[in-house]
């Protein structure tokens, strides 16, 4: 069994960033559990919003109006609580946390309080895949690994707003005209084009590719035919394709090298 430590390239340390669509938020505990366990000191948090999370996902969260604020918060709990997810604000009426800006995420890791730092750097709205705005994705400076999403689910559905987050810009990227059916060679137009899924990538950041929802042997076909595309083009500046299934015991079902 591969963990997900060893799918996505970590060391001993870093701020791992995680965009694109299809499984982010679910990707995020489930990594910050695993690295918990071995008792490192991890942060979850985002640049944008996500849900409140469960008790199963993060015992504890700390909310404050300021960076100065959640550490001091967070120095004070973390002998308990090896994992903490933080936020500015909550919104209750939708069950949201407001997150950090970047500036924030890498005035916190140089406060060398925690370990890893795992930051939702996009949101999605739920759907399978999406193609980014231009304000889009918020990715901290500080970002060793930047891990970018896609949705298996999506693949073979109509290109619109129910399977894509902003559709046009998806269809525009890809070089496809709006309903028509979503292809495996238009995910990897979008993973891999300068304005696609890891667009705002810094420089110095491993870029992996995570196919998740790999559940089905529908799903399974599409991720290796789409795995395969990848390792055929050049210069993508990516390391490796992960395929899996985030909410399984096993997240992580294959690997290829790029």
């Amino acid at each position: 069994m591969t963990s997900l430590r060893q799918a996505l390239m970590l060391g001993d340390g870093g701020v791992i960033s995680l965009v694109g669509a299809g499984g982010k938020t679910s990707l995020m505990f489930k990594l910050a559990h695993e690295l918990s366990m071995t008792g490192e000191s991890v942060l979850t948090t985002t640049t944008t919003k996500i849900f409140e999370p469960g008790p199963n996902q993060s015992s504890c969260v700390i909310v404050s109006d300021s960076a100065t604020g959640l550490l001091d918060q967070a120095n004070g709990l973390i002998d308990k609580h090896p994992h903490i997810t933080m936020a500015l604000d909550s919104l209750p009426d939708k069950g949201k946390l407001i997150g950090i800006p970047p500036e924030a995420v890498d005035l916190v890791w140089k406060s060398h309080l925690f370990r890893w730092i795992v930051v939702e750097a996009d949101g999605a709205a739920g759907r399978p895949l999406k193609a980014p705005a231009d304000h889009e994705p918020v990715i901290p400076d500080c970002t060793s690994c930047l891990v970018g999403l896609a949705g298996l689910s999506g693949i073979g559905r109509p290109l619109n707003a129910q399977w894509v987050f902003r559709p046009e810009r998806f269809a525009e990227l890809a070089g496809m005209s709006r309903n028509s059916d979503i292809t495996e060679t238009a995910v990897a137009d979008v993973v891999t084009h300068k304005n696609g899924l890891f667009k705002n990538a810094p420089a110095k950041a491993t870029r992996i590719a995570f196919l998740n929802q790999a559940d089905t042997p529908e799903n399974c076909a599409a991720g290796q035919r789409i795995a395969r595309l990848l390792t055929e083009k050049i210069n993508t500046g990516m390391k490796r394709v992960v395929m899996g299934q985030t909410w399984a015991d096993s997240p992580v079902s294959e690997i290829y090298e790029l």
